[in-house]
Parts: structure tokens; C-alpha cells; sequence
């Protein structure tokens, strides 16, 4: 079965460089296949209509609402509940020590767990929201954030 994704090699070839030639054309049809962009981003804000984006997102990466994993949808309506949630740390104050986004002061930011499937903790999922409306998603445990658009 594996055969048919495997280029043919030319007999020329011995057996040990028709098998590393054809290891390396499935590797490069695999990666080819995982080189594109992340479906759940959009490019950065201020590279749409401007109009179409809260100026607290302008210039960040961005994901619509309906392209967050399910468990960041079911975080956002349990926050849009006001709880309850179902981690003790979930509503905490978010320091924004790694600076990833804009300054604010103390206590301006707070963050809730998005459950990552597999994860036998919080995993690396937050939502974080800031006190002017914002929503900002991390699956990378606040490596990255993508702006969440409502």
C-alpha cells in the first residue's frame, strides 16, 4: 500500500540509495503537506479591513470566534456566564510578564484554562481577556497569543 506513494526510483540506484531516495520523497510529500499555515489563523489584523477590527487587535495575529478548538468556545461562553468554572486558578490575574501584550496596568488582564485534549493538567491552553473587552487565545502557554475576534 505504501508503494503507491512512493515515487518509482531508477534501477540504477542500489538498494540502499532507492530506499533512502524514496524515505526522502515521503518525508518531503509529508512535509509539503504540513508546511501551510495554521487553518485557525488569520494574518495579522492591520493587513484586513480595518474596519472590521477592534483597534486593541491591529497589528497581532488574529482568529475568528468560530475557528477557536471547541474547549476555547465552551471557555469563552463560561466566561461570558461569569463561571463556574471548572479550575481553581480560572478567573486569576493574568500578569503578562513574558510583555506579549499591550501594557496595562496590574490586574487588567485574567486568564482561564482551555482544556487540552490529553492533558492530564491545565495544559498549555489559556484564554486571556483584559478589562477593555479584549480576547486573546495561546495554545503555547503564552508563547504566542492570536487575538480572539467576536
Amino acid at each position: 500500500m505504501l508503494s503507491r506513494f512512493v515515487p518509482r526510483i531508477p534501477k540504477r540506484y542500489s538498494g540502499r540509495a532507492r530506499l533512502l531516495a524514496g524515505v526522502l520523497a515521503v518525508l518531503g510529500a509529508l512535509l509539503a503537506g504540513c508546511a501551510g499555515t495554521d487553518a485557525a489563523t488569520e494574518p495579522p489584523a492591520a493587513s484586513r479591513n480595518a474596519a472590521s477590527v477592534p483597534a486593541w487587535a491591529a497589528g497581532m495575529a488574529a482568529v475568528p470566534e468560530s475557528r477557536l478548538p471547541v474547549e476555547a468556545r465552551r471557555t469563552l461562553a463560561l466566561v461570558d456566564k461569569g463561571g463556574p468554572y471548572p479550575y481553581a486558578r480560572d478567573g486569576t490575574v493574568f500578569g503578562n510578564f513574558e510583555g506579549r501584550l499591550p501594557r496595562h496596568q496590574r490586574g487588567y488582564y485574567h486568564e482561564y484554562t482551555v482544556p487540552t485534549p490529553g492533558s492530564s493538567g491545565r495544559g498549555a491552553r489559556r484564554m486571556v481577556t483584559g478589562d477593555g473587552g479584549e480576547f486573546y487565545y495561546t495554545d503555547d502557554h503564552y508563547n504566542s497569543f492570536r487575538a480572539v475576534l467576536r
